[in-house]
């Protein structure tokens, strides 16, 4: 193998996979990436045997081949290299690293060693706005579990229902459900949420479309020169729309920052209950109040402006209440419950594309 490429495309393409690698498997090889020439390109791999990631870039191939080399060591000195074309040649399983002031060379292992690298040939193949699809990951992901005993609620689940296509996530505390598009697809697939946090770090900010191809063990992302390839969890989903509330007998609107800031406020003083804090709703006084107690340490109420309907008392868990309002979007918030111990809903009173279940704590 003998090739060129420039140090800002490799640095890249191995920060896009080198994540993947995994130093703590079994299996030794895996904490290697795979380079390999394809055609007139160079692609850079790495799997965990979970989740695969191949990056393509741009190449100058004199000879093709393919090698392994160390993730960490090849990461960490290729991004320390200067701007400028590398010179990457390859004898006897060992890799030569060349540029005008730089000469190394990686003892690698040899390619045929590495995994047999997850492809899709045939299976259901669509496309979505990356923006769409980020924006509605960075929603929901927050949701989903990390209870590997109760694998179906690790994953987030991306399904058709009446035309429209959902991402939802629950760990049984919470629950957040975005809508994404309209689609005829019948779309039903149950993805784990380590690897679509790999997908949300690949995903750039340009307008760009995601390739989605799935059968039914696996599925593939395209992002550009990306390829990302996950498997399925096995199960069936709860049937979750019967948790959310078809109508609230309280309900509070208020600036989403003013609820950011007394539930930060109040949480400082919930550490010792594990974040435990009571919101009340007072129609008369059209406000909203959160209460905290820490016995050792005091007690605190904060307050905010609100319209609020009806009067009422909840607990819940104040990091599970940030996390919901850091992923909305609007200026303001509309936070319904019907009981203290009744689910509540936090979403944007503008949009009804996203909602997030909050379940109540014993007070």
């Amino acid at each position: 193998m003998q090739l060129q490429v420039t140090q800002e495309n490799l640095a890249k393409a191995l920060g896009s996979v080198s994540r993947v690698a995994s130093s703590r498997g079994t299996l030794p090889i895996l904490s290697n990436v795979l380079l390999k020439t394809v055609g007139k390109r160079l692609s850079i791999a790495a799997t965990n045997l979970d989740i695969a990631i191949t990056h393509y870039i741009g190449s100058k191939v004199s000879e093709e081949g393919a090698i392994t080399v160390p993730a960490r060591l090849m990461q960490d000195f290729v991004t320390s290299l200067p701007n400028g074309v590398i010179d990457l040649r390859l004898e006897d399983n060992k890799l030569h690293i060349e540029t005008e002031q730089y000469q190394s060379v990686i003892n690698g292992i040899s390619a045929e060693e590495y995994p047999v690298m997850p492809a899709i040939n045939e299976g259901k193949k669509w496309t979505i706005p990356s923006k769409v699809l980020k924006n509605g990951l960075q929603q929901v992901i927050i949701a989903a579990s990390n209870d590997e005993a109760r694998p179906v609620l690790t994953g987030v689940y991306f399904h058709s229902h009446d035309g429209q296509l959902y991402l939802v996530a629950t760990d049984s505390y919470r629950l957040a459900e975005k809508k994404l598009m309209a689609t005829k697809d019948e779309i039903s697939l149950l993805l784990p949420a380590n690897a679509l946090q790999d997908l949300l770090r690949i995903i750039g900010d340009d307008e760009e479309t995601i390739t989605i191809t799935h059968d039914d063990q696996q599925v593939l992302f395209r992002v550009n020169d990306i390829e990302l390839v996950t498997r399925l969890i096995e199960g069936k989903y709860p049937d979750y729309r019967k948790l959310i509330p078809a109508s609230f007998t309280t309900s509070a609107n208020l600036k989403r920052a003013d609820l950011t800031n007394i539930t930060k406020v109040s949480s400082l003083f919930a550490r010792e209950s594990a974040g435990s804090v009571t919101i009340n709703l007072n129609e008369k006084q059209q406000e909203v109040s959160i209460r905290s107690v820490a016995s050792q340490l005091g007690e605190n109420t904060a307050a905010a402006t609100a319209v609020v309907l009806g009067d009422g008392t909840i607990t819940l868990n104040s990091r599970y209440i940030l996390d919901a309002l850091h992923v909305l979007n609007g200026e303001e918030v509309t936070f319904e419950f019907n009981g203290k111990l009744e689910p509540s809903v936090l979403r944007d009173p503008k949009s009804t594309d996203y909602l997030h279940v909050i379940m109540p704590l014993k007070s």
